[in-house]
């Protein structure tokens, strides 16, 4: 039966409303069926009623769900109710409940619309024997893979039961096993109150490889060795993020390498961060990468945005930490560079969208949008632009001892962007005499474009690349010699310099010099590639090709796919290519493409 629901008043995104009923606790018992491509099993949900209601609301999306009991009473099924389908949050899951119930158990099948889960056929994987499967939560993708109250603002904890093919194994955002058992069968417990995004699920043929007590790295076996090699920082990471900002509260910090189309650069699920192959470069080169996803163990994870309108307070923080992390372990000359490349990415953003767009706000509104609408460089750049203005204000002392107190006065909970500022004046621009300081800071927040009054990174590092950058554009060639020092950075700087202006000669003589068109480390290609496209450089349209194709991760493919479409010659190829390749794009890749395809 379908009934018009009104989203929760607290969180546009969700159906829930956690104020009346709200969960305490999951578990799940899952059958993985890969010839199926289901997830078939129950989830059991401890919940709390704080105010006698009558009805349970939680988030749905594409799930079939078969039978819904209270208690221990299987067989007295309960009535429950889907709302009407909502393109962006799905159904509305309204179950009747009694004052004294305490369990409600949902038992359902996910479908080809659980949009969260990718089933990989072995071709797609390194090994290319077996399948592979892995979850992708953020932002509200987690209820098209169990019925949840699917908000930042509803924390619980989970257990798990999954049962798997006996040659794959099983790993989730919890602590794990190092070794396949030999039923298949594999349990997980996650004793700390995270929101449903956080909870992931990966299966395939994986092994571990430890680098201490506390961290280490899964991977495909084909893999493994290259993924050891790249993280090899990864405890001294650990280490050194606990120096900053307080105690690591979630035991175990593994990374699980996954096949090449997962969609983002990495994903900060507790104990497990999901990581794209496409940082690994053989020279341990884009690890910052792996600073930042380690940062959200304390930004985003202990302490989280109430709702994505407040997506900020999770990536700008977390960016902010990821440069004292790298600044500590590579030198503030290397954090600089980051923070220099950040600039640009934001100014880019900006201006594509802008400056008086109120998508460059940093508290947004999203209320009947997708809130990945709102994860761009903004929330990211602007968000630590911000917090950089404020250390140079205060001072970095009073900053750092500001954000442990932080952590610790919010940890395992949820704030909204006024929350945050309350405390902000509260715990520091008042006590160190900056309260007038307030006001630009909420110019910052809740005025579209960048205020005038901000930091402004300078690396000398880049300095020296700006230079090699001029002497090619004026004719000069750029030399081995030159550059055999150059940091990944480095390079996509010096892309970046030259992007607009050029020539195909010059870009010839580069691949032929540097053989840049069969580079190995992706943010040098992706760079490259964008040059190529502008100046028509048809020896590297293969490359281009088999990268978008094969490349998952939609902070590439998107930007390539946008430029191949407004490009005279490539436009009919990016649809073919599309054609080709969809079915190597994780739901959120996929569906960012297709509105790209559809407003050409």
């Amino acid at each position: 039966m379908s009934l018009p629901l009104v989203a929760n008043t607290s969180d546009p995104h969700s159906y829930a409303k956690p104020h009346e009923v709200a969960i305490s606790h999951m578990h799940f018992d899952w059958d993985v069926q890969f010839q199926a491509k289901k997830l078939k099993g129950k989830a059991i949900l401890t919940i709390e009623n704080k105010s006698t209601a009558s009805s349970l609301w939680l988030d749905s999306k594409g799930l079939d769900i078969e039978k819904i009991w209270l208690d221990n009473n299987e067989k007295q099924p309960v009535i429950f109710k889907l709302g009407t389908w909502d393109p962006i949050i799905g159904q509305g899951l309204e179950i009747a409940i009694l004052p004294q119930t305490t369990k409600v158990t949902i038992q359902y099948t996910t479908t080809s619309k659980s949009d969260a889960i990718q089933w990989l056929e072995p071709s797609q994987t390194a090994g290319k024997k077996h399948p592979f499967l892995f979850t992708q939560g953020q932002a509200i993708l987690s209820r098209t893979w169990f019925p949840c109250q699917d908000s930042p603002e509803v924390r619980f904890t989970w257990s798990a039961k999954v049962k798997v093919p006996k040659q794959l194994m099983a790993a989730m955002s919890a602590e794990n096993n190092s070794s396949k058992n030999k039923d298949g069968v594999y349990e997980f417990q996650m004793t700390k109150p995270v929101p449903a995004y956080l909870v992931a699920l990966s299966v395939g043929n994986l092994a571990y490889h430890p680098f201490d007590q506390r961290t280490g790295v899964y991977a495909e076996p084909e893999m493994l060795k290259k993924s050891v090699f790249e993280f090899q920082q990864t405890a001294k990471m650990v280490e050194v993020a606990e120096q900053l900002f307080g105690t690591y509260h979630w035991g175990k910090y593994d990374l699980l390498v996954l096949p090449p189309s997962f969609p983002f650069g990495g994903m900060e699920n507790p104990c497990l961060t999901f990581v794209t192959p496409t940082v690994i470069a053989g020279d341990r080169s884009l690890v910052s990468l792996i600073a930042h996803e380690l940062a959200h163990s304390w930004s985003g994870n202990w302490v989280t945005n109430a709702t994505w309108n407040d997506f900020w307070l999770n990536e700008g923080f977390t960016v902010y930490c990821e440069r004292r992390i790298m600044e500590k372990i590579e030198g503030k000359l290397y954090a600089d560079m980051l923070a220099a490349l950040g600039y640009q990415e934001m100014l880019g953003t900006i201006n594509e969208l802008g400056q008086d767009n109120p998508a460059t706000c940093l508290k947004l509104k999203l209320q009947g949008k997708d809130p990945d609408d709102g994860m761009n460089d903004i929330a990211y750049e602007k968000g630590y632009f911000l917090l950089r203005l404020i250390e140079e204000k205060v001072g970095r002392p009073y900053f750092d001892k500001f954000l442990n107190q932080y952590f610790a006065d919010f940890g395992q909970k949820s704030l909204g962007t006024e929350q945050f500022l309350e405390y902000l004046q509260q715990h520091l621009l008042i006590p160190t005499g900056n309260e007038s300081f307030f006001a630009l800071v909420n110019m910052w927040v809740y005025q579209p474009g960048l205020p005038e009054e901000h930091y402004r990174p300078v690396s000398e590092r880049f300095n020296q690349v700006e230079l090699r950058a001029k002497e090619v554009l004026s004719g000069q060639p750029l030399e081995k010699t030159k550059v055999e020092k150059w940091s990944a950075h480095e390079w996509v700087h010096f892309l970046r310099q030259i992007t607009q202006s050029a020539t195909i000669t010059q870009v010839t003589a580069l691949d032929k010099t540097h053989q840049l068109t069969q580079t190995g480390n992706s943010e040098i290609l992706f760079q490259w590639l964008s040059i190529c496209i502008h100046v028509s450089y048809l020896p590297a349209y293969n490359r281009l090709e088999e990268f978008v194709a094969n490349t998952g991760r939609r902070k590439f493919v998107a930007t390539l796919y946008k430029q191949m479409l407004t490009h005279p010659t490539l436009n009919e190829r990016a649809y073919i290519v599309y054609e080709q390749a969809k079915n190597n794009y994780h739901a959120v890749t996929r569906d960012t493409v297709v509105e790209m395809l559809k407003k050409n």
